[in-house]
């Protein structure tokens, strides 16, 4: 594809994939977070939690693929950087997380709402294991963030 400058026009459409991921995962994973942050010790933001995590689902796993997708386009053809190498743990382990959230978390914050639960406070050894899941979440959201910007502005003008 034609240059624009001296950055083609591919460049340019992944790392706009890559950020869009970010804006719609992030956005999503600030919202569930601090939902289960308040949920904590109350039962109105426990419901709003359980009833909130079914809309940020779908949209963090769009915008994690989406932000792969992107990277994928935007470092076509360029060798592996250490920071590459970081995301690509990163997003691994937010993989894992993301199917223990969806496939553990979800299911359980679901059959309680049916049970007419939702309300109710979540049993401690859960919510410790939510916790991990969401600090694993916002830190390796964060992180992937922050190494994109990094590894553009140390290697993309070169």
């Amino acid at each position: 594809m034609p240059l624009v400058g001296n950055v083609s026009w591919i460049a340019i459409i992944g790392l706009y994939i890559h950020i869009a991921g970010f804006v719609i995962g992030l956005g999503a994973v600030t919202v569930i977070d601090l939902h289960g942050f308040l949920g904590r010790n109350s039962p109105y933001w426990t419901e709003a939690t359980t009833r909130t995590h079914k809309v940020t689902k779908p949209l963090i796993w769009l915008g994690l693929l989406l932000a792969i997708i992107g990277a994928i386009i935007f470092h076509y053809n360029q060798g592996w950087s250490p920071a590459l190498i970081a995301q690509a743990i990163i997003a691994g382990a937010l993989i894992i997380n993301g199917i223990f959230l969806s496939f553990k978390v979800s299911p359980f914050l679901i059959q309680r709402e049916k049970e007419g639960r939702a309300t109710e406070l979540l049993p401690t050894a859960w919510q410790k294991k939510i916790t991990i899941a969401f600090i694993v979440s916002f830190v390796g959201w964060w992180s992937e963030l922050f190494l994109s910007v990094y590894h553009v502005m140390i290697y993309r003008g070169q």
